[in-house]
């Protein structure tokens, strides 16, 4: 099966009881290396589980140019969110925001937002779907692209928590000496945002701003 339909694959639950966000509870559950009993089964499903961990192993090749792998850069991105003191959102989404790398590499940013936006603040999903235009400032100039281009949302309410996000936790997250906390710490975390109502409104909150840095 191919990484990048690993997503899709899960077929959609039969029974009224079945949350419907039980795909993504269960791509959460792969994504922290949670073991085969530990998630939801069904008909068919460990078959899938096993080509979604093979699929999310990739996150643990090596980053073209950098001495850490892509599980290493999310793990450390979501450390440094976490001794930061942020909340759970911010946390999650750290660890997650480059999961489009396997399957959607030319809008990943997008493609990560997709999976969370239901299960966490609009804020943090805005900064998430907004990440990789912001990200240019650091390495536009050598690839061609406009290292400004973050300055079309310069009037949004979450800009700076935009360029604080990539500042703090995406852009300084290469470092090979880093000492990342494992993938078991965070999750907790994750199976908290994945079990949650889609779209709770006291979750997303639509215009609340939470900081990165708990002072």
């Amino acid at each position: 099966m191919h990484a990048r339909n690993c997503v899709r694959c899960w077929p959609a639950p039969t029974t009224p009881s079945a949350p419907r966000h039980l795909s993504l509870w269960i791509f959460a559950s792969v994504a922290i290396g949670l073991g085969q009993d530990d998630a939801p089964t069904g008909p068919d499903r460990r078959a899938q589980l096993h080509d979604c961990l093979k699929a999310l192993v990739d996150l643990d090749e090596s980053l073209s140019g950098y001495q850490v792998t892509r599980l290493g850069h999310s793990l450390q991105s979501a450390t440094r969110a976490w001794r930061d003191g942020a909340d759970t959102d911010w946390v999650v989404s750290a660890l997650l925001h480059d999961i489009g790398d396997i399957y959607a590499p030319y809008n990943h940013d997008e493609y990560a937002a997709s999976i969370l936006r239901p299960f966490v603040r609009e804020q943090v999903a805005w900064v998430v779907e907004k990440h990789g235009d912001f990200q240019l400032v650091y390495y536009g100039e050598r690839v061609g692209a406009d290292p400004e281009k973050r300055q079309a949302y310069a009037d949004h309410p979450y800009f700076d928590d935009c360029a604080e996000f990539c500042a703090r936790w995406d852009q300084n997250s290469f470092d090979p000496d880093y000492d990342s906390l494992p993938l078991a710490h965070f999750a907790p975390m994750v199976r908290e945002i994945f079990a949650r109502e889609p779209y709770d409104p006291k979750v997303t909150r639509p215009g609340a701003r939470e900081p990165l840095v708990k002072s």
